[in-house]
């Protein structure tokens, strides 16, 4: 192909990413018609289309046309080569050079491009990936090509992101859905019931509840808080949790599973952070033994007085390769026949602009000496009311059964 002789239609350029028949393909489907279409219209030799993945910060080659290779797996970090350096900037990119040192990747130098557009795909100024077309033959790519490039590539990253995100929240939901408990363990003297409430515009977050037997007649209970929301945030709760887990069969103090837990997280997971309260009840004795990473305190209702919140040193949140300013330490509390022990997210009692202290009132003014079912309804139409959550909320009841 040759450079362009007439300008490119505007409306032609319309047409070809709002075809009705393009809705109904599946992604890979509709990013091929799509970029086979730009080729066309552009006359240009190569199109491509690269998606950003923001854990990693990497494109990563989604569809490409005119490239006898097509580099599926081909991975670019943000900010190096071509368009390492039109996502980071999120600017167009022109290059009348393409080579080693300005492209990053060598199928593009195989290809024999001699000059190529960038641009980012963006929706609402998050970056979802590139888009870029090349010339095997020279050209100088005008202000009228990027702009029409530019137009493509926003109609383009709206069907990829609702595409995406509709994926990732179908995968979210399947991934908590899997890891939090169906069933409670089924103990004498001991009764549960648990809530999880999406945040509004959510499907899942990274909030979880978990109750599991030890050996030792001892029983678990965890609640939990990862930072951010959707597939990303459930995926490092599911490894939280079973991090959790395995530590909890070495060690016999929250203390120690915590400690292990941060130091795992710390090292392979550097960006993820989470707030947990960890708890071992020994079945024995009914007392429990409770460390806190970061996390609000439980509350505690004793037999025939109103709840209260436990008292115990904090600690540092988990992960982000914080170094603790001191050991953490496990608090023993006595749990009599009759008590209820509730544990929950800040999402039930934290609202932005507001003291956090009135809402930890009527947490506490919620929680009764009924079956914990019954407490759980209490508890979130007391605080939540029938308005959406803003925050995901988990709530976790635990009643030891009357004398």
């Amino acid at each position: 192909m040759s450079g362009i002789s007439e300008p490119v239609d505007r409306v032609s350029v319309l047409e070809a990413v709002t075809d009705v028949g393009l809705r109904h393909m599946k992604l890979d489907e509709f990013l091929r018609a799509v970029l086979a279409r730009i080729q066309q219209l552009f006359e240009v030799d190569t199109t491509s289309v690269l998606l950003y993945d923001t854990a990693a910060e990497v494109l990563t080659v989604e569809a490409s046309v005119g490239m006898d290779e097509v580099g599926h797996g081909v991975t670019v970090p943000l900010g190096v080569g071509f368009t390492g350096r039109v996502a980071a900037t999120r600017a167009p990119v022109i290059l009348d050079r393409v080579d080693h040192t300005t492209v990053m990747s060598p199928l593009l130098w195989r290809r024999g491009l001699r000059a190529l557009l960038g641009v980012p795909m963006l929706v609402g100024g998050d970056l979802v990936g590139v888009l870029h077309v090349g010339s095997v033959t020279p050209r100088r790519f005008t202000d009228e090509d990027t702009q029409l490039l530019h137009l493509v590539a926003d109609r383009v990253a709206l069907t990829i992101q609702a595409e995406v995100s509709g994926a990732e929240r179908a995968a979210a939901t399947a991934l908590q859905r899997s890891l939090l408990p169906t069933r409670f363990p089924a103990i004498d003297g001991l009764s549960f019931a648990a809530r999880y409430i999406p945040g509004t515009g959510m499907t899942v977050g990274g909030d979880w509840y978990d109750v599991f037997t030890l050996p030792g007649d001892r029983l678990g209970v965890v609640i939990g808080d990862v930072a951010g929301h959707g597939l990303a945030a459930a995926v490092v709760m599911g490894r939280l949790r079973s991090a959790l887990r395995a530590y909890a069969l070495i060690y016999g103090s929250p203390a120690e599973v915590l400690t292990n837990l941060h130091a795992k997280v710390s090292h392979f997971e550097q960006r993820s952070m989470a707030t947990v309260a960890y708890g071992v009840i020994d079945l024995a004795t009914s007392r429990l033994t409770l460390s806190l990473a970061g996390h609000l305190p439980p509350a505690l209702a004793l037999p025939g007085q109103a709840a209260t919140l436990l008292t115990a040193r904090p600690g540092i949140p988990i992960g982000l390769g914080l170094t603790p300013p001191w050991p953490r330490r496990d608090t023993v509390i006595d749990l009599p026949a009759g008590s209820v022990l509730a544990l929950y997210t800040d999402g039930l009692v934290e609202r932005p602009g507001h003291s956090l202290d009135p809402y930890l009132r009527r947490f506490l003014d919620a929680i009764t000496h009924d079956d914990p079912n019954s407490i759980c309804t209490q508890v979130t139409e007391t605080l939540l009311g029938t308005a959406p959550a803003r925050d995901d909320v988990a709530l976790l009841v635990v009643r030891l059964t009357p004398s």
